[in-house]
């Protein structure tokens, strides 16, 4: 049974400002059947973490909300009805469609994995939501085959970097590009050496590194001019997989001339012509895997089941220090995950 009746949360009124996020205490409410309790020992951010809270998320709650996506804890208590071998005391990683950032979360145990005995709450936490979205956009969007070449953009981040790692392991190719020399030699460090640091003739630069071998995928969550030269580099049959929209990436607030403007400037894709050069674009967020519970199920199982190596942590904050956590992330200088412990 839990040991306490409240618990410590980071919750905002409303989308709008993350200078509206507020560490407060509330009421612990009974678990229900079908869930299990988890005591919270870390919190994985997310960009959609940033987007949720300035009011750029499609699926952002409409009053006030808890925000974070994933966690690491303790099984603390049981649903009478949930079905599940997790027992209280197992060492968990796990999802939950906002909530995240809360010392005490009730989950669905489908939605949580045992973590592997060498890992660290901050690894277990820094593995699911990064994995679904690297994992889903390779094999299940990205049909990735072995042999295949991929680009993965901003490959030093939580995504790209679990992307990079996945992508060996499936016996691709994978090439990453990056903001800076730093974060180069970063995945130099990780085994990668085909890297590419973005400047103004990344075209060219795509080109020189890709030499005579096709493109056959690109992961990108960047967006605008460099996902068009992205396309454009694509051998036929291959795919853009797109999932998030860091240009879009706003302050404290959402700068709506700026969104406007980077919409209007925004890439275009015409089915017509796709049929002809024969690529494909294909775009998620990972937030409606939720409504699809099968799906979610085996997509968790299939990253766990590549055994790969605990997710690197770059930057570790403590509970009460969400606003330069989350700053970290924002920043775009962050490497690997930004964690919060508890």
């Amino acid at each position: 049974m839990p040991v306490s009746n409240s618990r410590r949360v980071w919750r905002t009124p409303k989308a709008g400002a993350i200078s509206n996020l507020q560490l407060v205490d509330e009421p612990l409410q009974p678990l229900s059947d079908e869930c299990i309790r988890i005591s919270t020992r870390c919190v994985g951010l997310n960009f959609a973490d940033i987007f949720a809270l300035t009011g750029l998320y499609s699926a952002t709650p409409e009053d006030s909300f808890i925000p974070g996506l994933e966690f690491s804890g303790v099984v603390v208590e049981m649903g009478a009805s949930a079905n599940t071998e997790l027992k209280i005391g197992d060492h968990v990683y796990g999802c939950t469609r906002f909530g995240g950032y809360a010392d005490t979360v009730d989950v669905l145990p489908q939605h949580c994995r045992k973590m592997p005995r060498d890992w660290t709450f901050a690894q277990g936490a820094a593995f699911p939501a990064q994995s679904l979205t690297a994992y889903y956009a390779l094999t299940e969007l990205g049909a990735l085959k072995r042999g295949q070449v991929v680009l993965i953009q901003s490959a030093a981040g939580g995504v790209g970097l679990q992307a990079m790692r996945m992508a060996r392991e499936l016996g691709a190719t994978p090439i990453g590009t990056v903001g800076t020399p730093a974060k180069k030699q970063f995945l130099a460090e990780q085994g990668f050496d085909e890297v590419i640091v973005r400047g103004e003739d990344f075209a060219e630069e795509l080109a020189i590194q890709l030499g005579y071998r096709p493109l056959h995928l690109v992961l990108d969550a960047i967006g605008g001019k460099i996902q068009t030269q992205c396309f454009e580099a694509l051998a036929p049959t291959g795919r853009l997989v797109v999932f998030g929209a860091a240009e879009f990436t706003p302050g404290d607030r959402a700068n709506w001339l700026k969104a406007l403007r980077l919409y209007l400037k925004r890439p275009r894709y015409d089915v017509m012509d796709m049929i002809s050069i024969n690529k494909s674009v294909l775009a998620f967020n990972l937030i409606w895997l939720w409504q699809e519970q099968a799906m979610f199920d085996q997509l968790l199982s299939g990253c766990a089941e590549l055994a790969l190596s605990a997710p690197h942590v770059g930057h570790e904050f403590a509970f009460a220090q969400a606003h330069d956590a989350i700053e970290c992330l924002r920043s775009g200088h962050s490497i690997g995950k930004v964690i919060l412990s508890i």
